[in-house]
């Protein structure tokens, strides 16, 4: 019993020193953002072109939004889905975190399940959960670009 004792409090001290080390705040600081709580890093733009209209997107700083941008460029066509959102089966499984946003807002890009990615159009509560990767940033025109049918997206690094 002693050594089970020995034994777990040996795993505990390495697995907090290890957990310590995991992460040093002054590099994972970008330099004066003040966007705490978007989980977002500089250098992820995309571009993504429907028809002749062009929009940025910022990636999240996340390990699906990593493995998804491995994947461009991609020019998929995305099949409606209720009136407020495109989406495409892709052919790979991507690591998730998925998480009830509660409301999805009109921009966002994020995979359902593990493999399903959703461009939305029109915000909306929901119930689903997602995995976002990223945002839109002038979602002006968007909703108009994609229209109300199937339709093709491309998706770029920037």
């Amino acid at each position: 019993m002693k050594y089970l004792t020995t034994l777990f409090f040996v795993l505990l001290s390495v697995s907090l020193c290890l957990a310590s080390c995991g992460s040093d705040p002054a590099t994972t600081r970008s330099g004066g953002n003040t966007n705490r709580g978007q989980n977002i890093k500089s250098g992820n733009k995309m571009k993504i072109t429907i028809g002749t209209k062009v929009f940025t997107a910022t990636l999240n700083d996340n390990a699906t939004a990593k493995a998804f941008k491995a994947m461009l460029p991609l020019t998929l066509d995305m099949k409606e889905l209720n009136g407020n959102e495109k989406c495409f089966n892709l052919s790979k499984s991507l690591t998730v975190n998925s998480s009830n946003p509660g409301t999805i807002q009109n921009g966002d890009l994020m995979i359902y399940g593990s493999s399903t990615l959703v461009l939305f159009y029109k915000s909306f509560p929901t119930s689903y959960s997602y995995t976002k990767i990223g945002r839109v940033d002038n979602i002006s025109g968007l909703a108009e670009a994609l229209g109300s049918k199937h339709v093709t997206v491309k998706y770029e690094l920037e």
